[in-house]
């Protein structure tokens, strides 16, 4: 059952029309590990670019599932958008990271997907 992640705003943007819901879930399976590979390369290598790209690109996702680790993402997309080199954020980004590995596993698990 989800942990990681919640339902409720998607089941109110799917107004509860359960295949539009298994669509996001497999969407958010398809697309946000990827874009989580991205930020876990950039980062380190301080592409800020890509950075900001990767992060905005996740941002409403994170959001609809109502995950936790959407704050931490906001600062790891605003790290990258103002080139932010003096900060460290390999601790919200790690939050980002464990996130996503969480939720990609209880979402495939519980959409058997």
């Amino acid at each position: 059952m989800a942990e990681h992640y919640k339902l409720d705003r998607v089941r109110e943007m799917a107004d509860n029309d359960e295949d539009f819901v298994m669509a996001l879930a497999a969407a958010f399976i398809e697309e946000v590990p990827v874009d989580a590979d991205r930020l876990r390369k950039a980062v380190p290598e301080n592409d800020f670019y890509e950075t900001y790209q990767a992060a905005h690109k996740m941002k409403p996702t994170l959001e609809l599932f109502g995950m936790t680790s959407y704050h931490a993402l906001i600062e790891v997309q605003d790290w990258g958008k103002y080139e932010q080199a003096d900060k460290d954020i390999s601790t919200q980004l790690q939050t980002v990271l464990d996130g996503v590995d969480k939720a990609t596993a209880e979402i495939k698990s519980d959409f058997n997907l």
